[in-house]
């Protein structure tokens, strides 16, 4: 039984939802079963190559909806989960009891845990430390800036080098031990400790990049790192160096894409009012309430910058708007 299993790439809550969904596979679908990992990205044009699904199970976790029949399982907690109303409305008729969606949840991980114990009996508590870990990652739930960019925990070092390595098989290595190790050990596994001082220096290096490049005004941060490879910076370093925010806008690009971050302020002082997937759907983009990103053709630099510039003077406004 070969089942490939499809997860938001470059990110800790999809591959620790891939990990958690093998895991309760195995223990409550099908004992002999080889799972194979695909990472997904979001980017300009069309986000599945449908030919990829030829597990005899196909599973997609933390990524968009797929009307495709041969997706067997799928779970998500995105606001901007469906790519079409016709997607939205292909979910609703479901009846196959293995695809569910609540954007509720903090985490893809923590929604799993809930859906695999309550419909199929599995058991979360030996997976209780990765659940917590990708509520508080995903979520944004840390105590403050300070905690989020000097990342002492062992959770805060894997999600960095899980967004920032650049071994294509670094992901697909780490989601099998994941929801079987305590964290702290698989600081130690090999091909983990072997990336971590180069991207912790990398990581001191970005902090310093975007103090000078980080500009904020009415509680609205914008950068553009797009001349630096430095897409998978710590999200949360533009509040740490600008606390009084509210939002941040910011442009960067890799080797596939141009991509606009949009985020808001976790510890802000003023709460964001704008829902910032639905601004960032219209630029064909998406995300949650409070975070949310548009992928650019690597060639489209220019209609990155001009929608990242409209969307920093929507978000100004808003703020001055604010009492």
């Amino acid at each position: 039984m070969r089942v490939r299993v499809f997860y938001h790439d470059k990110c800790f809550d999809g591959a620790s939802a891939a990990a958690l969904f093998s895991r309760f596979y195995r223990e409550r679908i099908r004992g002999d079963v080889d799972f194979v990992y695909s990472g997904l990205l979001h980017r300009a044009g069309a986000l599945f190559d449908e030919s990829q699904f030829d597990g005899d199970e196909n599973a997609i976790v933390d990524f968009k909806y797929s009307s495709s029949p041969r997706i067997t399982w799928w779970f998500d907690h995105h606001e901007s989960a469906f790519l079409s109303p016709d997607d939205a409305a292909h979910f609703e008729q479901e009846q196959s009891n293995r695809k569910f969606y609540d954007p509720a949840f903090k985490s893809c991980t923590s929604f799993i845990a809930m859906i695999a114990e309550q419909h199929f009996g599995f058991d979360p508590h030996p997976v209780s430390e990765l659940v917590h870990w990708t509520d508080i990652v995903d979520g944004a739930m840390y105590d403050d800036a300070k905690s989020a960019v000097e990342m002492q925990a062992p959770a805060m070092k894997l999600t960095m080098a899980i967004e920032a390595s650049t071994d294509r098989d670094f992901v697909r290595k780490l989601i099998p031990l994941l929801a079987y190790r305590p964290l702290a050990d698989l600081l130690q596994e090999p091909f983990v400790a072997a990336i971590l001082p180069p991207l912790l220096e990398r990581h001191r290096r970005s902090i310093d990049i975007l103090r000078d490049r980080t500009q904020e005004t009415d509680g609205t941060i914008f950068f553009n790192i797009t001349d630096l490879e430095l897409e998978g910076y710590n999200k949360f370093i533009p509040y740490y160096l600008h606390p009084d925010s509210v939002y941040s806008v910011g442009v960067s690009k890799s080797a596939f894409r141009v991509k606009v971050s949009v985020g808001s302020n976790p510890w802000s002082r003023r709460e964001p009012t704008v829902n910032l997937a639905k601004v960032c759907e219209r630029y064909g983009g998406g995300g949650h309430a409070r975070v949310g990103a548009i992928s650019f053709e690597v060639t489209q630099g220019d209609a990155a910058h001009r929608a990242a510039q409209e969307i920093v003077e929507e978000l100004r406004a808003a703020v001055r708007l604010q009492p």
